[in-house]
C-alpha cells in the first residue's frame, strides 16, 4: 500500500515538474512572457479604503517575506539562464515592488492594474496586454519580456488561478491568443 500511494504521489507530481521544465526551457530561449504574480503581502484582501497609487502607504504592499521571495526569484532567474529583455509592472507598488526587487528595474504600465474592485475595465485590460504580448511575436525584444501583476489579471488571460510569486509562462498563438507554455512554482518559504 506505501509503495503505491508512492508511485502515485510521483505520476501526479510528475506532470506539474514537467510543466516547469518547458516553462524554465522557454524562457532561457526567448520570445516567451513570463506573467509573474507579485510576492506575499501583509495580511487582507485588496487595498484599504481609500487608498491610491501615488501614495504606497495607502496601499497592501509586500511582507519582508514577500521581499525575500522577490529576490529569490529573480536569483532563479538567473540560475537558469533566461536573459530579460523587458519588465513590465502593475502601477500597484506591491508589483512594482516585486519586479524591481526581482529584476532590478520595472516600467509600469497601467493594463496590468487591478481590476478586482474595478470589472469595467477587465475586457480592455486584459485585451491591451494581449496585444502586447502579440506584438512581441512580431519584434522579438531578444530575451524574455516579464509582466508582473496581480491574479485577477493573469486569470483574465489564462483561466489560471495562481499563488503569490508564481509564474505563467505564455506565448503568442494567432492574432490575439495566448498558449500557455508552463508554470512556475512559487519557491518554497524557509
Amino acid at each position: 500500500m506505501r509503495g503505491a500511494l508512492a508511485l502515485l504521489a510521483a505520476l501526479l507530481a510528475t506532470p506539474a515538474a514537467a510543466d516547469e521544465v518547458g516553462a524554465w526551457q522557454a524562457l532561457r530561449e526567448g520570445g516567451h512572457v513570463a506573467l509573474v504574480r507579485h510576492a506575499s503581502t501583509v495580511a487582507g484582501l485588496g487595498d484599504p479604503a481609500g487608498y491610491t497609487l501615488e501614495d504606497c502607504a495607502t496601499q497592501r504592499n509586500l511582507s519582508g517575506a514577500g521581499r525575500e521571495e522577490a529576490r529569490r526569484l529573480g536569483a532563479r532567474f538567473r540560475e537558469h539562464g533566461v536573459r530579460i529583455a523587458k519588465v513590465y509592472a502593475s502601477p500597484w507598488c506591491r508589483c512594482r515592488d516585486t519586479a524591481v526587487e526581482a529584476f532590478g528595474r520595472a516600467e509600469a504600465w497601467p493594463p496590468l492594474g487591478s481590476f478586482f474592485e474595478a470589472p469595467w475595465k477587465a475586457d480592455d485590460y486584459t485585451r491591451r496586454v494581449r496585444e502586447r504580448i502579440a506584438w512581441y511575436a512580431t519584434h522579438p525584444p531578444g530575451g524574455t519580456v516579464v509582466m508582473v501583476t496581480h491574479n485577477v489579471n493573469i486569470a483574465a488571460l489564462t483561466r489560471l488561478s495562481v499563488g503569490a510569486g508564481e509564474v505563467v509562462v505564455v506565448r503568442p498563438d494567432g492574432c490575439c491568443g495566448l498558449r500557455v507554455v508552463g508554470r512556475i512554482a512559487a519557491e518554497a518559504r524557509s
